[in-house]
């Protein structure tokens, strides 16, 4: 599949993390660490709650790069988690990613200027993708 052209934005894909959806990565990833799943114990610790693993976000994020680009080859995916996905007791939080195309490199290599917030906050500092159309 042909990405957009350069300075195209793509259409932003929420995602919805439920407590049931962090003991299931828990167990995947072999991530134990009870601010994921223990309230008292994100509490303690000074957090506002259980918080999402942050891998498990940005497995998110490359999912919503993986839909858009049609299976395109990701050769780099990252970003800097600067604020946690809260994640209450009773229902879901709630991640948006959205993106633009930027221009090929020499390369062919397409990065995507990404966003990536939950609740109208940026969760991912500098978050990017490096796509091979």
């Amino acid at each position: 599949m042909a990405l957009p052209a350069a300075g195209t934005a793509l259409e932003p894909v929420t995602f919805e993390i439920t407590r049931a959806d962090l003991v299931a990565y828990a167990h995947a990833s072999g991530d134990h660490n009870p601010i994921h799943q223990d309230e008292e114990i994100a509490l303690a610790v000074g957090l506002p709650g259980v918080i999402a693993h942050g891998m498990y976000t940005l497995a998110l994020v490359g999912r919503a790069v993986g839909d858009w680009t049609g299976g395109a080859e990701v050769v780099e995916l990252g970003g800097k988690f600067v604020v946690p996905v809260v994640v209450p007791a009773d229902g879901a939080a709630r991640v948006t990613v959205a993106g633009t195309v930027g221009e090929p490199n020499a390369d062919g290599l397409v990065p995507l200027a990404l966003e990536v917030t939950s609740d109208g906050a940026k969760v991912l500092g500098a978050p990017k993708a490096l796509v091979r159309a």
